[in-house]
């Protein structure tokens, strides 16, 4: 059997098996490349290679960063702010946050930003007794739109500019 024929079964055989949800995605990832190697499909090399290590440093970095940012207090300071400057004003906060959460993922990576930007935003919302359903969705947008402004802002660009040797 051809190599790229069996190479493109275990692509498929690991994408319904990610989609399933049964067993964690990584596992399922790592023996999709495993057994790409133990069938010689891949050598090591060339799978070690295939890895881009600047990526994972700079998400990790960055994760790291948000981590300690997140223990000073800045993102609760920046909620209180927010809500202040909207002055329950439900348009004013939909604005607000979606100009804040595309600054951050302009230098951070959108999902990080999400992560940390979703859980002000249900805290805010709770306390005006509105619907965060909105908000959050007017947070994904920003993030994807703000993201794309640089390299940084999101993995895919990240992986580009990683290859381009930006």
């Amino acid at each position: 059997m051809n190599q790229t024929f069996i190479a493109l079964i275990i692509f498929i055989t690991t994408l319904i098996f990610v989609s399933l949800e049964k067993i964690n995605r990584t596992v399922i990832a790592l023996a999709g490349a495993l057994l790409l190697i133990i069938l010689k499909i891949l050598n090591q090399h060339e799978a070690f290679s295939a890895i881009d290590f600047n990526t994972i440093g700079l998400l990790t970095g960055m994760m790291v960063m948000i981590s300690i940012i997140k223990r000073t207090g800045l993102f609760q300071y920046l909620a209180i702010k927010i809500s202040k400057l909207s002055r329950g004003n439900v348009f004013s906060l939909l604005f607000f946050l979606s100009i804040i959460t595309g600054i951050l993922s302009s230098v951070l990576d959108n999902v990080t930003t999400i992560i940390l930007i979703v859980p002000i935003t249900l805290a805010i919302c709770e306390n005006l007794e509105i619907s965060p359903a909105p908000m959050v969705l007017s947070e994904i947008f920003a993030s994807n739109i703000g993201g794309t402004a640089t390299l940084i802002g999101d993995p895919p660009n990240i992986i580009i500019g990683s290859a381009a040797h930006l």
